[in-house]
């Protein structure tokens, strides 16, 4: 038996099924874009840990500030003993996150925490408590997160009653809604939103919309700069808020350090976490001054927000991106695969759809290109000729029919390579 059966056989026994693996792989130590596992076996990482290692595993200039960081202190909690290193990265993520107005910054530890912080929020300064979302969406694990997560299974099934007054309309997912047509999905959305005010919620009870500039497990879906217009146009009539969502999407995902640039997006709540600290537990939740302040002392925070190890280790992957080429690497790694992924499409009917923004790019796979009806299994069985391989790949959708690309954004080439000849494989293997 394997160092890696052994411990599969321990995990059984001592943690619950529903904690789900997508591979067999026990990771020793990694680097980069490789993980090695505990019998030695090297696998290329096309997953990222869901997005949070846009830098790459270990990253120096990363490692060095935790290991400083904890020698001097492991713990104070900021609400019982302030630190430079929290004041600095709050000051750090005003500047840096789009938007030319006055900024706050608070820090939780994950991205569902910061969803349910800019909730509060918005509904504490508006003083309404509906909220508006779009399907397709994810928002996290936790009550008011798996509340506004579109998919049923596995993340709300039987963990009901959910959080209310959550209204969900659709995304502008031009593919599925309008053969591609993105001007007439957003137009239809739009529709939506305005019928959904007439006949399902008051806009005037709503305090803000919550959206993914991308849709992450969604499906890597694209919003649209023009439908993100709108909405805005549309939402500000009512006093709604809009909360930008760009946990996935954010720290160079996209080509930018934010979608929100990309798709010149107007927000008044941002949120950010996975690969802000490159791997270490941390989120933000930076608004426009005058809302963050309105809730009142002791409203916002918790025991580990701000965690000093992950506001070090944050602070140094800003320093990565401000200092280095991450975003152009992230542009150079998107086109890669996307050129690669729209060669897939030519060759194999299975593909029916690649889209996405700078690195984080996707494809659909359908049983017919013609009815898109989506071929879950056959993807379920890429990834699973990929795992075999020792390739790290994750699926997305509602549908499970997506195969989505996390890679390290500065991936060594020879690797993307290597991977990607993989899931071409993989799809002449299914096809």
């Amino acid at each position: 038996m394997t160092r890696s059966e052994e411990l599969k056989k321990l995990r059984d026994k001592a943690i619950p099924k529903a904690v789900f693996q997508v591979s067999p792989c026990v990771a020793d130590h990694a680097k980069g874009s490789a993980i090695v596992d505990v019998d030695g076996n090297e696998w290329i990482d096309f997953s990222g840990g869901i997005g949070v290692l846009n830098a790459g595993h270990c990253p120096e200039k990363v490692v060095a500030a935790v290991k400083a960081q904890a020698d001097r202190f492991l713990h104070t909690c900021f609400h019982v003993s302030m630190f430079e290193g929290y004041i600095n990265l709050a000051a750090k993520m005003n500047d840096i996150t789009p938007g030319d107005f006055e900024k706050k910054t608070f820090f939780a530890n994950s991205g569902a925490e910061a969803v349910e912080n800019g909730i509060k929020i918005a509904r504490q300064f508006t003083g309404r408590p509906g909220v508006l979302c779009f399907r397709d969406a994810f928002h996290g694990r936790t009550l008011m997160g798996m509340s506004l997560t579109s998919k049923v299974a596995p993340y709300k099934q039987g963990y009901g009653p959910f959080a209310p007054e959550i209204y969900r309309v659709p995304f502008p997912y031009a593919y599925r809604m309008s053969d591609g047509d993105q001007k007439k999905a957003n137009q239809m959305v739009l529709d939506d939103i305005k019928t959904a005010f007439k006949t399902l919620v008051d806009p005037n009870s709503i305090a803000a919309v919550i959206f993914e500039p991308v849709l992450g497990e969604g499906g890597f879906v694209p919003g649209d700069e023009d439908f993100f217009k709108e909405l805005r146009a549309l939402t500000q009539q009512y006093g709604i808020l809009s909360i930008c969502d760009e946990i996935q999407s954010g720290f160079g995902r996209t080509g930018e350090l934010y979608a929100a640039n990309a798709l010149n997006i107007d927000y008044d709540i941002i949120l950010s976490a996975k690969s802000m600290a490159s791997g270490m537990p941390i989120s933000a939740i930076t608004g426009r001054a005058n809302i963050m302040d309105e809730s009142p002392v002791g409203g916002l925070g918790g025991t580990y927000g701000g965690n000093p190890l992950a506001v070090a280790a944050a602070l140094a992957t800003i320093e990565m991106f401000e200092e280095g080429e991450l975003l152009v690497q992230a542009k150079e790694t998107g086109e890669i695969i996307k050129e690669a992924f729209l060669k897939f499409k030519e060759k194999f009917p299975l593909v029916g759809d690649v889209r996405g923004l700078g690195a984080m790019v996707a494809l659909e796979l359908v049983t017919d290109p013609i009815s898109k009806e989506p071929a879950a299994e056959q993807n379920k069985a890429l990834a699973a000729y990929c795992i075999s391989k020792r390739l790290s790949v994750i699926t997305a959708g509602t549908n499970g029919n997506i195969m989505r690309i996390l890679s390290p954004l500065n991936i060594d080439r020879a690797k993307l390579s290597e991977g990607l000849a993989i899931i071409e494989a993989g799809l002449e293997s299914i096809s």
